[in-house]
């Protein structure tokens, strides 16, 4: 399985290289809530294809999957980000909770976890703590914006709504991480290609 090789992509055109379309199939058809998630996708796909920017396209998304309560897992790096999502969202019709990254408080030598700077106090990144508090809310659709790598996926692991980033964490490439895929330094020097 390598597609990311592939030079015509025939499955665009319907090609079946696997042989698991059917299989797929069935498993739309079994999940209700998968199926009615990926048609929802599929119609903001076709319908503000080139035209919308990703929170537009979050709005629409939640809008037409009838979701109203809405959860921002934020990083604190992230805090002025996250302010004004929460306030785009409030300004359309959203019921909005956000969490921000270190809530709780759980310090890093409490959990045996490295330090950025050892000599000062740092709380861990609490992913558990902000996938409790947004199901605890009754949140429809979970939003990431900039949480770490690994802290991303942990959130996702623990919340009961759906999830999905709005904003990825890369403080070196200005929060532009295909920026790198771009690079000739970074392809060269960083990843030996």
């Amino acid at each position: 399985m390598k597609c990311a090789y592939c030079s015509n992509k025939e499955c665009y055109q319907g090609k079946d290289c696997f042989g698991c379309a059917q299989k797929s199939k069935e498993a739309f058809e079994a999940d209700e809530r998968a199926k009615k998630l990926s048609e929802v996708a599929t119609s903001i796909e076709s319908d503000g294809y080139m035209k919308w920017c990703r929170v537009y396209e979050v709005m629409e998304f939640a809008q037409r999957m009838g979701f109203k309560r809405i959860g921002i897992a934020f990083c604190i790096g992230m805090a002025e980000e996250a302010e004004r999502l929460q306030e785009i969202l409030e300004a359309n019709g959203f019921e909005v909770v956000s969490v921000c990254c270190k809530m709780g408080g759980i310090m890093k030598e409490e959990m045996g976890f490295k330090k950025i700077k050892p000599e000062r106090k740092e709380a861990i990144c609490n992913s558990i703590g902000q996938a409790m508090a947004l199901n605890e809310a009754g949140i429809e659709l979970n939003l990431i914006v900039g949480l770490c790598v690994g802290h991303d996926i942990v959130f996702s692991m623990y919340s009961k709504a759906p999830v999905t980033t709005v904003v990825v964490k890369d403080r070196v490439l200005a929060h532009n991480p295909v920026g790198a895929l771009y690079s000739g330094y970074y392809m060269r020097n960083v990843f030996g290609v």
